[in-house]
């Protein structure tokens, strides 16, 4: 196997090299102003590591797999184009008006709980860009009124006036029946041929979003239109540099939904929160490979902190509504939750609750936190790291960012010692130990609220700052085992080397399985079964068009599910991909009750509800080798000796403690360490709390064990 994966973040962009059974890890500051910069710097490093020239490494892998950030920089700086929409007449101020709790999408908790003093976000669309046209196709699908033509032409043409880059178009019950949003579509190329210099990107919501919800449907097909453009050229441009090092190969871009395809199949959409994906993928591949039934996967790196589940019952979790930046929308998006809590989080005093606050808000790689020396004035996680003796400052980053601890002690005792009056070391325990609260309860609401106990779960850490803040967290929620993965500083890149090409398609379709009031079980599977090919249909085509053998192309159904009209909602995976007989539906029935049960307790199905299936998906897939990882069983009763000793300070301690420090590579399989214990890599640190041990694994990989639980 020879595979490069890449993933950008918003402080650091990392990389992952498999050759020829060589692995190797490479780090980069994240260069926003020119994503490629970055990228090759990670790669360069990583194959500096194994002898190997950039070009001599692309002209040979059979992959290079990019996890981007561009579309989510797009948003935050609203560098998109003019996007014109053209919806059916009457529901223009569908999108300005967006719906009553649209003024809260995206605030944090807090600014939530005060909907009345929030704004709505500056649209992307203004209500000037937007064109009713005269159309209407009802809820079974049924054309009501056909597209008139001359109109469409008429609203193109005044939104062209106006300065229109983009065309979205979103007609009402789309996803039922297409043909209107086709119709309007070939109207447009008929004034603006593709093959001309005037051609103008055209979005049909149908194809973006298939799930029924016109406002969410909307805002997906948007979003899309308006980050094409900066994807299309920053990805453009990425490809031109891996041509010019010999990389002859279509690159494949990870997406949202667990999988990747090449840049000519991707949806810009679909590239938001990639790389964080990419490790819940990797978190399932090292699931099977480590036979561990239920992991939870936290991943801190210098701006967040995301959360995710793998679970034994292989339930998929998807964000059903998810938003992006300020804005509902319904695309298929694999679930994390994702916290303002990383190494740049920004700590602050909070005078209205007299305590220490930390993130969302974050300093990034540039200036980034303090110590950095590259600007930065306000105190973050990794200042309160430093001053505590858990960071070297000589030998962070692999040696390539040089830390001050003068200007970390400088930062907090301007910004929060003042405030406290606390001495330096206190201010930097009560910010670490706000920022580990935080990610503890996070973690505990998450998995609390899909109806599994954190207990029963491994606790899966990674990412540059995970392992330095694990202990933390874990044992907040009572969790007193942990797997610090191999490659764990560049895990979410290995994620990505381990994904399948993959496309999914859905299409919202209310079909009662079992109806309570009469009694009985579906009869008819006619409109099931056809639902099912036109999707999967949708995904061998977008596969074959990549050039992929058919013979390769697997697929499985997986339908949301519910009792009557609750709200929550859960995916099966159907053991069946057409619905032939009674006996099919019953077994549906079966597995969607025993998986509620599971999740929200003995009892607490409700058949007399009724159940229904909401949306049918369909997930086309051709399965890629995975990058194999080094499990461990062996112990070791060598006894390793510190390579020094550093003065640091724990909560719940008294004074300073003398912490023995470790170098990665001087700890054997097996070997055990009890804590207080830093053991040092080249990209991240692990803390090894005072009543905590670590066993070290294979290819970098450790448990740490808690020995006293209070």
């Amino acid at each position: 196997m020879k595979r490069v994966s890449v993933d950008i973040g918003g402080t650091f962009t990392d990389c992952f090299l498999v050759f020829d059974g060589k692995r190797a890890e490479g780090k980069a500051l994240t260069t926003h102003h020119n994503l490629a910069s970055g990228f090759m710097g990670a790669l360069e490093d990583a194959c500096g590591q194994l002898d190997l020239s950039v070009k001599e490494t692309l002209s040979s892998v059979d992959a290079v797999r990019y996890a981007t950030t561009l579309g989510t920089n797009a948003l935050i700086e609203r560098k998109g184009p003019e996007v014109g929409l053209l919806t059916t007449s009457g529901f223009e101020f569908s999108v300005p008006l967006m719906r009553a709790r649209g003024y809260g999408d995206g605030l944090s908790d807090r600014e939530q709980q005060d909907l009345p003093a929030a704004c709505r976000p500056e649209p992307i669309v203004p209500r000037s860009m937007i064109e009713g046209i005269d159309e209407r196709v009802d809820y079974k699908g049924e054309v009501v009124f056909d597209v008139d033509e001359d109109n469409v032409r008429n609203a193109v043409r005044h939104l062209v006036d106006r300065g229109a880059q983009a065309f979205v178009v979103s007609l009402i019950n789309a996803v039922v029946n297409p043909e209107n949003e086709k119709k309007v579509e070939r109207i447009i190329l008929d004034e603006y041929p593709s093959h001309l210099l005037g051609a103008i990107p055209i979005i049909l919501s149908h194809r973006v979003a298939g799930r029924k919800g016109e406002y969410a449907r909307t805002m997906s097909a948007i979003l899309d239109a308006y980050l094409h453009d900066q994807m299309y050229h920053g990805l453009a441009s990425l490809e031109s540099v891996l041509r010019q090092n010999n990389y002859k190969r279509p690159m494949l871009v990870v997406h949202n939904s667990c999988g990747m395809a090449q840049m000519s199949s991707t949806h810009s959409l679909q590239t938001i929160h990639s790389g964080p994906v990419a490790g819940l993928e990797g978190t399932e591949s090292l699931a099977k490979q480590f036979g561990q039934s239920n992991m939870i996967a936290t991943d801190m790196g210098g701006t967040s902190f995301d959360i995710g589940l793998v679970t034994s019952d292989g339930v998929k979790f998807y964000d059903f509504n998810p938003v992006i930046d300020r804005w509902l929308i319904s695309t298929p998006m694999s679930y994390l939750h994702t916290l303002g809590a990383g190494g740049g989080s920004i700590a602050r005093y909070d005078r209205l609750w007299g305590a220490v606050e930390v993130g969302p808000e974050s300093a990034g790689s540039d200036p980034g936190p303090a110590c950095y020396g590259r600007g930065g004035k306000v105190p973050t996680t990794t200042d309160a790291n430093l001053v505590l003796g858990y960071l070297d400052e000589l030998n962070y980053a692999g040696g390539s960012i040089k830390l001050s601890k003068r200007r970390a002690e400088r930062a907090i005792r301007d910004h929060i010692c003042e405030h406290t009056g606390t001495n330096v070391e206190e201010a930097a325990l009560a910010i670490r130990r706000k920022v580990d609260a935080n990610m503890a309860d996070a973690i505990f609401k998450e998995v609390a609220v899909k109806g599994y106990d954190p207990r029963d779960f491994t606790l899966l850490s990674y990412g540059g700052g995970g392992p330095l803040h694990a202990c933390g967290y874990a044992g907040k929620i009572g969790v007193s085992r942990i797997l610090i993965p191999p490659f764990s500083a560049v895990f979410s890149a290995l994620g990505a080397g381990s994904m399948d090409q993959l496309h999914i398609h859905e299409r919202s379709l209310y079909l009662m399985l079992y109806d309570s009031l009469e009694r009985k079980v579906l009869d008819d599977f006619t409109e099931f079964n056809a639902t099912v090919v036109d999707l999967e249909k949708l995904g061998r085509e977008d596969l074959l068009r990549q050039g992929v053998d058919e013979k390769d192309i697997k697929s499985r159904v997986e339908l949301d599910m519910r009792y009557g009209n609750q709200l929550a909602q859960t995916a099966v995976i159907s053991p069946v991909s057409r619905i032939e007989s009674d006996q099919d539906v019953m077994t549906l029935l079966d597995l969607f009750s025993t998986n509620y049960e599971k999740r929200f307790g003995q009892g607490s199905a409700a058949p007399e509800a009724g159940i229904r299936v909401n949306v049918i998906r369909v997930v086309s897939f051709v399965e890629h080798e995975a990058v194999k990882l080094e499990t461990s069983s062996a112990s070791n009763d060598t006894v390793v000796q510190p390579t020094s000793s550093r003065d640091c300070w724990f909560d719940g301690t008294d004074g300073i403690v003398a912490t023995s420090v470790y170098d990665i590579a001087d700890i054997g399989e097996g070997v055990s360490i009890d804590g207080p214990a830093l053991v040092e890599t080249p990209h991240t640190t692990y803390l090894v709390y005072p009543d905590w041990s670590l066993t070290m694994g294979k290819q970098g990989s450790a448990w740490l064990e808690q020995h006293s639980v209070n």
